[in-house]
């Protein structure tokens, strides 16, 4: 079903459980990305161990997503594992540089840093990392917490994930 910026009604809302669950999900909302127009995406996670950011169904999503002048902000404790095990996106990073920025989180808020994907008008939160449990929603209120959190993690980060590595 095409979405525009008035319906996303036709992505999952509620409860979930399971990585398997949880990477169909993100796959789903990115490939959704382009076409609910959401200016602004939010990926937040300890180190993107468990999101599938490295296949190319992903990485073309977001490219599609990108040429619409978007914006996507990443924020993480550690970005290593994403390097080396999505290559793919490394390399769109570079290519869309001008419409990403990555912040490290570490310290005290690092240990609040949600696991989450974050649009205008859906959401998507592992609550308990361990087991892979979370909501959806599609909720104000929980959208406006879960910013509040994000922008916390923002505000007190550091520069992250540059488009390149300058190397002596």
């Amino acid at each position: 079903m095409p979405l525009n910026t008035d319906d996303t009604t036709s992505l999952f809302t509620g409860a979930w459980e399971g990585r398997n669950r949880f990477a169909e999900l993100v796959r789903e909302a990115l490939s959704r990305a382009s076409e609910a127009g959401w200016p602004l995406l939010v990926l937040s996670d300890p180190n993107f161990a468990d999101w599938p950011l490295g296949e190319s169904g992903v990485v073309d999503a977001l490219g599609q997503w990108a040429r619409q002048g978007r914006q996507l902000h990443f924020l993480a404790r550690d970005y290593r594992v994403l390097r080396e095990r999505a290559p793919r996106l490394v390399q769109w990073r570079v290519s869309w540089d001008h419409v990403v920025e990555a912040r490290v989180c570490r310290g005290a808020i690092a240990e609040r840093l949600p696991s989450a994907l974050w649009t205008a008008d859906w959401s998507l939160e592992r609550l308990d990392l361990t087991r892979s449990r979370g909501v959806a929603s599609r909720d104000s209120a929980r959208s406006v917490d879960l910013r509040e959190r994000l922008d916390a993690c923002w505000q007190q980060g550091a520069a992250g994930f540059p488009a390149t590595v300058l190397g002596l």
